[in-house]
């Protein structure tokens, strides 16, 4: 069976389309190198993903480069490749995933590595990175946020991104391809890409474990294995960004043209690993943001767009930005919505100028239920703080607000698991 053959046999055949507005479709036959950029969870939630779509936007303005997606596939499709012996493809070429230079995966969150196993399976591809040794085989690449601690996944990657990837995979692309093109072995490529800023090689090293089985240390198996360093990227005012980004014909969980505005966090709440692992903050001037969505709101028709970061209201600009895209997009009905944000940076100008459009939601985070706790994971704020940003949203006419809480957090007691709805009642 052909991959257009399963289409009517699946629940939600839009997910395997590969043919949304603004798609690139290369001449596999021309391209010098093969991506594929694959996402190990549903479509819906890869394609909410931005990482993703500056990544294929990065590798496919390269002229040699071709670079297509792959999602996990539902379990409806899943049953179907394996009872008919069809393997996963990307969804641009319909190639197999095995054909490909470079699988290129996303490490979002660490339920998704059973998808990853998953995937290489459905796509014929030995799981461990030891079987792979025979260089017709793409070079499997994580990277992502997950990709600081890449140890309980290592043994599945012949390399690892720790870091920003919009300099790097260009970086790595030219090593693969070269290599591609000369016929080296393995071992050769593994050596260039150890040499990559950031990139990380885990059959270079041995990892060491205390005696309770926690992780020690990582110990060089080879003189060139040195100190892997997370790759920054510096100027984010640089940094590419998509001018004409990928437009599902499904409804996806993010469904609106987001733009990151800056990168990293300056708080250092203590349960947040991406507060700490992406400083420095950076962020990207108004003026370059209003241009990156001048082209990309015009190229896909997006009625809403999100000003994402780790702390949005932190931006150093937010107000004057806000006031310039409503000026600019209220005629046209484009709305502007804000991620989840810190407590305290939520203010009255801020919500008068969402809302002149629509009131898009408002998620505020105060994470533990209970002040004390609050203290201990360095969330420096307080009840009043929380009672006073959701009673100025009432008054300006929200009528659902949502909290963020977690559970599970250290010194935690059943009392302060008891104040989050005590607080939430009150809010």
């Amino acid at each position: 069976m052909k991959p257009t053959d399963f289409l009517p046999l699946t629940r939600r055949p839009s997910r395997y389309l590969g043919n949304e507005i603004n798609a690139c479709h290369k001449d596999w036959n021309e391209a010098g190198l093969r991506v594929a950029l694959v996402f190990p969870d549903l479509y819906e939630i890869g394609m909410s993903h931005l990482g993703l779509h500056i990544l294929y936007h990065i590798i496919n303005e390269i002229p040699w480069a071709l670079a297509d997606r792959a999602y996990c596939p539902d379990v409806d499709l899943e049953k179907l490749l394996r009872s008919e012996k069809v393997p996963l493809w990307g969804l641009e070429s319909r190639r197999p995933l095995s054909d490909f230079d470079i699988l290129a995966i996303t490490l979002p969150y660490e339920l998704c590595y059973t998808n990853i196993l998953t995937i290489l399976d459905l796509a014929g591809i030995p799981i461990r990175a030891e079987k792979r040794n025979n260089p017709i085989w793409p070079i499997i690449l994580g990277g992502g946020s997950c990709a600081v601690n890449p140890e309980p996944i290592a043994d599945f990657f012949d390399a690892v991104l720790v870091g920003d990837g919009e300099e790097a995979l260009p970086e790595i692309a030219g090593l693969v391809k070269n290599w591609r093109k000369t016929g080296g072995d393995k071992n050769e490529i593994l050596t260039g890409l150890s040499r990559v800023d950031g990139v990380y090689v885990p059959g270079f090293y041995r990892p060491r474990y205390e005696k309770d089985g926690s992780f020690a240390a990582l110990e060089p198996r080879r003189p060139e294995a040195g100190l892997i360093k997370r790759r920054t990227v510096s100027d984010l005012e640089k940094a590419p960004f998509p001018s004409r980004p990928l437009v599902p014909y499904t409804q996806i969980v993010h469904d609106r043209m987001g733009i990151e505005i800056a990168r990293g966090c300056t708080h250092g709440c203590r349960f947040c690993q991406a507060g700490i692992t992406y400083r420095p903050v950076r962020e990207r001037s108004p003026q370059k943001v209003f241009s990156l969505l001048e082209q990309a709101l015009a190229a896909s028709g997006w009625e809403e767009l999100s000003l994402l970061s780790l702390s949005t209201g932190d931006y150093g600009c937010l107000l004057p930005l806000l006031i310039t895209l409503m000026d600019r997009y209220t005629p046209e009905n484009v709305a502007v919505s804000l991620p989840s944000l810190r407590v305290g940076t939520l203010n009255p100008e801020i919500m008068k100028q969402i809302q002149r459009v629509r009131k898009t939601g408002f998620t505020l985070a105060p994470e533990a239920g209970s002040e004390r706790l609050r203290r201990v994971i360095n969330k420096g704020i307080t009840e009043h703080d929380l009672i006073d940003t959701a009673t100025q949203a009432y008054k300006l006419g929200w009528s659902n607000i949502k909290l963020y809480f977690m559970t599970g957090l250290p010194t935690e007691t059943v009392a302060d698991v008891l104040e989050i709805a005590r607080l939430a009642r009150k809010v």
